[in-house]
């Protein structure tokens, strides 16, 4: 069976899980008795597969694809862990190693690549948003929990791993991609003039005090003489909401920036400190679907406000929530979702992502693969610098001339998305990326 039929069947299978068991869990106005109606169908479904599947199925394995088929369907970020997994995790979180530089999610049933952090042995082996990892170390990550493909990445620095990785959008069988381990660190805020009168700032990461490293960037470029800036969040996938928060607030002078709800969280309001804004002229944002997190709050907040003369670029990837690891009484452990961020408007970002009032596809080249070397570990090659940044061009263009009218009218109907799935594969806009043989 081919790589991308096994992904399909999965996703299949994982729909089938959601539809038998989300009602049961997620239903909040549910009565008790359309909570055991449903998991009555499970558990008949579970006795059929016992007593008519093919062979005797391994139960331990039905059950614990059943859990995390459930948990995908409604939180792709949560994990279970057993008691001795959730022992390894503990242990890993405690102890600083180096790490390969990814952020991931659930996808399939499989593990999904987020983004790669810029700079790291992931982001120059050429992984990206919309990859697949099929294997770490040889196994299988069909059914692994989240946080237990994090501990299997991370390592000693200098150390090795191997995985296989599918590329959706290429439609090629998995490929063989070793990684050396490093301590990775993300790069620091970059600025410089991108053309007369208008600043540019590369945002990568929302680790904590990057929002003062732009408060100091943006003095720097006014100081060169920049009346415009485009704030760059493209491929900022890791950082926390709050210093997403802290971010938008340095061009928000007032009202809301976001907020954090959850069941058994009480709703918290972010407000916008006027003390604490900083620049108060023309931005533009330009975003892409390795943007995520701390960096979808920023983007949310400028686009909602309309303090961002627009977003630029595509849409996002889709996390921004407070996690929580809860305990069982055997020891084991399940990580997820209990409360979430959402934008100034309502719309909770982990469900919805940021949608962009001017479309662009990323021009980033893909990487090259080797397709008679399948098997060839480092098949996968870093990427070229793109000869031509069609987003930022379409910033310049928008903070020079403003909206055209259509653009200004779609962006005046930000509200009426549809709510999606995080990582869902992104309709493009543009010429398509064709790799080079």
């Amino acid at each position: 069976m081919s790589s991308l039929l096994k992904y399909v069947v999965v996703m299949l299978s994982t729909c089938l899980v959601a539809m038998l068991m989300v009602g049961a869990v997620v239903g909040r106005g549910a009565s008790p008795e359309d909570a055991y109606r449903h998991l009555a169908v499970y558990t008949e479904v579970l006795s059929r597969i016992k007593s008519d599947y093919v062979e005797e199925p391994d139960m331990k394995s039905v059950t614990l694809g059943a859990v995390n088929g459930l948990l995908e369907s409604i939180d792709p970020y949560a994990s279970f862990l057993s008691a001795e997994q959730y022992k390894s995790y503990l242990k890993a979180k405690d102890s600083q190693k180096g790490g390969v530089g990814l952020i991931l999610a659930k996808r399939y049933g499989y593990i999904g690549i987020v983004d790669a952090i810029p700079g790291s042995p992931a982001d120059k082996a050429g992984l990206s948003t919309q990859d697949m990892i099929e294997t770490i170390k040889g196994i299988s990550t069909r059914d692994m929990p989240l946080a237990y493909a994090e501990v299997l990445l991370n390592g000693d620095p200098g150390t090795t791993i191997e995985l296989t990785v599918l590329r959706l959008r290429r439609g090629t069988e998995a490929q063989k991609v070793t990684l050396t381990r490093a301590l990775v660190k993300p790069p620091p805020v970059a600025a410089r003039m991108a053309a007369e009168g208008i600043g540019q700032i590369e945002v990568s990461s929302l680790e904590p005090g990057t929002a003062k490293e732009v408060a100091q960037a943006i003095a720097a470029l006014q100081t060169k003489g920049a009346k415009k800036l485009i704030l760059d969040l493209r491929h900022s996938a890791s950082g926390a909401p709050q210093e997403g928060v802290a971010l938008a607030n340095l061009f928000i002078e007032k009202g809301l920036i976001t907020y954090l709800q959850g069941q058994k969280v009480s709703r918290q309001n972010f407000e916008a400190e006027p003390a604490k804004t900083i620049y108060r002229d023309p931005l533009a944002v330009i975003v892409n679907r390795g943007t995520a997190d701390g960096a979808e709050v920023a983007a949310a907040a400028l686009l909602d406000s309309k303090r961002a003369v627009a977003v630029i670029g595509e849409r996002t990837y889709g996390d921004a929530a407070l996690r929580k690891a809860i305990t069982m009484d055997d020891g084991s452990a399940v990580i997820l979702s209990v409360a979430k961020y959402y934008s100034p408007s309502g719309k909770a970002i982990q469900d919805t992502a940021v949608t962009p009032s001017v479309a662009v596809l990323d021009q980033e080249p893909a990487a090259d693969i080797d397709e008679d070397a399948p098997d060839k570990p480092e098949a996968i090659e870093p990427p070229r610098k793109p000869e031509n940044d069609a987003a930022l061009q379409k910033a310049i263009e928008v903070l020079t001339k403003g909206l055209p009218p259509a653009e200004e009218r779609k962006a005046q109907n930000q509200d009426r998305d549809p709510v999606r799935r995080p990582g869902d594969i992104l309709t493009p806009v543009g010429p398509p990326r064709v790799p080079r043989r």
